[in-house]
């Protein structure tokens, strides 16, 4: 695995149209439980809430599907242009493969699954064509699956999805499985995410838009 820069100037128009979004949110209020050492209620919800207007920045150039089952975020993810796929049960397996269904349902050849939490994310239209059929961009550990591309048809060939830890190489494996290329990178934007205090820690100084009042590093 190697860590590569992903360069979006070098994609199509007709690839870029041919590709889905999708970023699955929990409700805002309930998210990043492990930074409430050190972050309020409300500063634990306003950081979700950026990181994934960030996130959906990223994809401004594309067809954006958020996928949620909470109605606040719903009603955000309209007012950021985003459309709402809500999954009929929660879980973020679940949700990503209903995801994929509706966007193969919809005619899209490829999908683009994006947590919510990177807030370094930039543009994601360079995983619209990528080199092989499934790319893998681990988080900064080379543990977790941060962002996922791969084809639509990979649903009704019966990709299984497998979140959490160890993530990435499942995900490899099952693309394996199912005769797919595969690549596994990180990328020095979309690999980093923020789950833990540690995580957190490095962002604290990166952008205004992401500080608190946190204590010293030393304390995390």
């Amino acid at each position: 695995m190697g860590e590569v820069a992903l360069y979006a100037g070098l994609v199509s128009h007709r690839h870029q149209h041919d590709t889905a979004v999708l970023v699955p949110v929990k409700g805002f209020d309930a998210a990043k439980g492990r930074l409430s050492n050190i972050l309020t209620a409300q500063q634990r919800a306003d950081l979700a809430q950026r990181m994934a207007e960030t996130v959906l920045a990223a994809a401004r150039h594309l067809p954006v599907f958020v996928i949620c089952d909470d109605p606040a975020v719903a009603k955000w993810a309209t007012s950021q242009g985003a459309l709402v796929i809500k999954p009929d049960r929660p879980g973020l397996n679940h949700a990503a493969s209903a995801g994929l269904q509706h966007a193969a349902d919809q005619g899209f050849g490829r999908a683009v699954i994006a947590h919510a939490d990177l807030p370094l994310a930039q543009d994601l239209t360079a995983l619209c064509d990528p080199k092989v059929d499934v790319l893998i961009v681990t988080d900064h550990l080379g543990d977790g699956t941060n962002v996922l591309s791969l084809p639509t048809s990979a649903q009704s060939a019966g990709f299984m999805f497998g979140y959490g830890s160890g993530s990435a190489a499942r995900h490899e494996t099952e693309a394996q499985r199912l005769g797919l290329d595969v690549e596994v990178i990180q990328d020095p934007e979309l690999s980093w995410d923020v789950d833990t205090p540690a995580d957190l820690a490095m962002f604290d100084t990166a952008s205004d838009l992401y500080v608190f009042d946190l204590p010293p590093s030393s304390s995390l």
